[in-house]
């Protein structure tokens, strides 16, 4: 009478286990950082904005040094899946979070990122994992006038302060008046404020570009 049950699957030793693993681990992170090395690097005006030390994929050090001028005029266009939106980027009120969000725009950190939350009166974008958890790996401190209407650029707060990259676009104006908990309002749309109320989560930035004056 012939055996029909089948044969248990050989198991493979726990130090081979830990050690694939560990292979597939350092293969993913190193394509990340390949892909991140392709970016191109930025020029022109912001030919000197760049990140701190990558210490892992879309991670940095610190947040990035200096490049901008406060005292100069920042446009910026988020081209998206639903179409363009532009920006008056607020350097002389909020200098530290424009700078950073000019650096990681110009070396491509947004583009691909989804717009994956979408309230009432905002949406948000400028995560990593997409969850609303990731970040670059720094906060940023507290500044700008926090006064927010329709098209108002601010930074979302994490527990422990502003994050480094996460941002989101008010649709309306901010419910019961104006916000008591800082959000670093960095920035204005004066172009496309019909296209950020089109947004839903299964939209993208697809590229975002910066022009000074």
């Amino acid at each position: 009478m012939s055996d029909l049950t089948p044969e248990a699957p050989a198991r493979l030793p726990v130090a081979g286990v830990l050690v694939a693993a560990l292979l597939i681990a350092v293969i993913v992170l190193a394509g990340e950082a390949m892909a991140w090395a392709a970016r191109p690097a930025p020029g022109g005006a912001f030919a000197r904005c760049h990140t701190a030390p990558q210490v892992a994929p879309n991670v940095f050090k610190a947040a990035p040094p200096m490049c901008i001028d406060p005292k100069a005029v920042y446009n910026a266009k988020i081209t998206t899946t639903k179409g363009d939106i532009t920006l008056v980027l607020l350097a002389s009120s909020a200098p530290v979070t424009v700078n950073n969000w000019i650096t990681l725009a110009v070396n491509g950190y947004y583009d691909g990122m989804s717009f994956f939350k979408v309230a009432d009166f905002y949406t948000q974008t400028g995560d990593p994992r997409g969850d609303g958890t990731g970040g670059p790996g720094y906060l940023l401190p507290d500044e700008g006038d926090q006064h927010f209407v329709p098209g108002s650029l601010g930074m979302a707060r994490m527990p422990l302060g502003v994050s480094g990259s996460q941002f989101f676009i008010t649709r309306s104006d901010w419910p019961g008046g104006q916000p008591t908990t800082v959000y670093n309002h960095f920035a204005t749309v004066s172009l496309g404020v019909d296209v950020v109320g089109q947004l839903s989560t299964s939209d993208r930035v697809l590229r975002i570009l910066v022009r000074k004056g």
